[in-house]
């Protein structure tokens, strides 16, 4: 998820390093396969309606999506679309690089 790399939490120093470990490794992968024609790429959602928000108050769900620039949740599917890209002919020039999916959220 794009918040481990931008806002950790104070409580989630092993969360934050798994992500650092997986950007990293998919960067350096792309970097040993992109001979062979192989891309290598990560997604980071932001707020994406799962079932982890099924349980938050209406109150944490407000405050979390008035952060959001585009004032929603994305769904899963604006994920699974990252990833088909990515996996198309369209995405055939992109390796080494993390897709943000969060509505704005972050944005480089």
């Amino acid at each position: 998820s794009q918040s481990a790399r931008t806002r950790p939490l104070s409580t989630s120093a092993h969360y934050a390093a798994s992500k650092a470990g997986v950007t990293g490794f998919s960067r350096a992968l792309a970097n040993e396969v992109g001979e062979f024609g192989i891309t290598v790429n990560c997604i980071a959602p932001g707020l994406i309606e799962t079932e982890m928000f099924k349980g938050f108050s209406a109150e944490r769900r407000e405050a979390a999506v008035s952060q959001v620039p585009l004032k929603k949740l994305g769904q899963p599917a604006d994920v699974a679309a990252a990833v088909a890209f990515l996996a198309s002919e369209d995405g055939r020039y992109l390796t080494g690089t993390t897709i943000d999916v969060n509505g704005g959220l972050f944005m480089t």
